[in-house]
């Protein structure tokens, strides 16, 4: 994604594993044509690197406090980060 405006990683804690919660960020994602990658942690949570328009960062950041059904979301935190390259499409990463 070509000179997107802001870019964030978050975790997410919870029941965030084994619920279709990445495939679910991916699709989210897409939808909003945000660029970036998502994958499961050691400790049971789920980090997401997210970049895209201000607007649609924001509206994913808030997406991921209810994530796909099956999924018990108890914290979110977001470390804004300075725009890096630009990644294309949103990916699944482990």
């Amino acid at each position: 994604m070509a000179g997107h405006g802001r870019e964030v990683r978050a975790r997410v804690y919870g029941n965030v594993q084994g619920v279709g919660f990445r495939i679910w960020v991916r699709e989210e994602a897409t939808s909003l044509g945000l660029a970036g990658w998502v994958r499961n942690e050691a400790d049971g949570s789920v980090t997401a690197q997210i970049a895209g328009v201000d607007e649609a960062v924001s509206t994913m950041i808030e997406r991921l406090w209810k994530g796909p059904s099956g999924a018990s979301v108890s914290r979110v935190d977001v470390k804004e980060l300075a725009a890096g390259d630009a990644f294309v499409g949103f990916r699944i990463v482990a």
